[in-house]
């Protein structure tokens, strides 16, 4: 009812046209003759009208007045048939972490597998002692310590337990190879059928391997699949190469003194260059200076002393001639 007084209290439509809205019967419609899609009424008059095809909604949106589910441009259906690719495999849903906060993460780890850690949280790049708390060093209360304490008290008992079953000589502890008995009802009854008993009883037991029989099947080794993807590493900005920067980083080609098989014609300042003779520096060593000066010291005296000694024996000389003078 309140449906129907809105549509007397609106207005009629101002640029209406009847051909635009114009309905087809049977006998218009013509072997051979293609029929123009049939458009939805007009607005105020669609009391009772429903829209199921995609032709009714003329490549708009939904009829607010049309208390109906409707589905323009195959929104909302499950069988998306408009489109090509699977929207709920392109779509995903927002989701949020334990603190409310919307997790952007949910487009990297989408299409992944549960089992794979995906890092993708800037947390994750910070070391270990970084991302310790206080709350991670806090001291647990009462409760958790007699929590755990009760939790291990049980896993122990249960080992010990198993442990004094198998030990004691009337109760055995129980074997993964144990026979099972079945015991079932035949279809077929009757004295010429199953030497003429009602129920059968079958032991099933393992059968025992021999561990030196060789090996039935070839088994081949699986190769692994992909692991967790590596934390990503935050490089700097790239900067821009000057000249000197590249003639620092330019290698010369590694150029053989010893062989060259292809009989390469290479210059003697490529050979210079490649013997590494002109990255040594030449270094004369002090003590060749000082031995220098010391020999021309030595030589000095020498010549000083045969002098010497020439003098002194013209003079002893002088001194006989003299002496025989007289």
């Amino acid at each position: 009812m309140a449906a129907a007084g809105l549509l007397r209290a609106l207005q009629a439509p101002k640029h209406y046209e009847e051909e635009d809205y114009a309905t087809f019967t049977e006998d218009d419609i013509k072997p051979g003759a293609v029929a123009k899609p049939k458009l939805a009424p007009p607005y105020g008059k669609r009391s009772g009208f429903v829209p199921r095809k995609q032709d009714h909604f003329g490549g708009g949106g939904a009829f607010p007045e049309c208390h109906v589910a409707q589905h323009p441009l195959g929104m909302g259906k499950e069988d998306n048939k408009l489109g090509s690719a699977d929207t709920s495999q392109t779509i995903v849903p927002t989701t949020v972490d334990e603190k409310g906060n919307v997790s952007y993460d949910a487009i990297v780890k989408h299409g992944q597998g549960a089992g794979k850690n995906v890092l993708s949280k800037h947390n994750e790049l910070l070391p270990k002692l970084h991302q310790i708390t206080e709350d991670d060093l806090k001291r647990p209360d009462e409760e958790e310590l007699l929590e755990t304490q009760r939790r291990t008290e049980a896993a122990l008992g249960k080992i010990v337990d198993f442990k004094l079953q198998a030990a004691q000589p009337k109760t055995l502890a129980p074997q993964p190879g144990q026979a099972s008995y079945i015991k079932y009802t035949p279809v077929q009854k009757g004295d010429a059928h199953n030497s003429g008993a009602q129920h059968r009883v079958i032991r099933m037991s393992e059968m025992p391997t021999d561990p030196l029989e060789p090996p039935r099947f070839r088994h081949k080794k699986v190769p692994r699949g992909p692991g967790s993807p590596p934390v990503p590493v935050l490089h700097s900005p790239p900067r821009n190469l000057s000249v000197k920067d590249q003639q620092d980083w330019k290698i010369p080609p590694c150029i053989s003194n010893w062989k060259n098989q292809k009989g390469y014609t290479i210059p003697l300042d490529k050979r210079l260059a490649a013997d590494g003779r002109d990255l040594q520096e030449t270094q004369i060593n002090d003590n060749f200076a000082k031995l220098s000066e010391a020999l021309y010291v030595a030589e000095q005296k020498a010549r000083e002393a045969v002098e010497m000694r020439s003098k002194i024996q013209k003079e002893l000389m002088m001194k006989e001639k003299e002496k025989k003078e007289d």
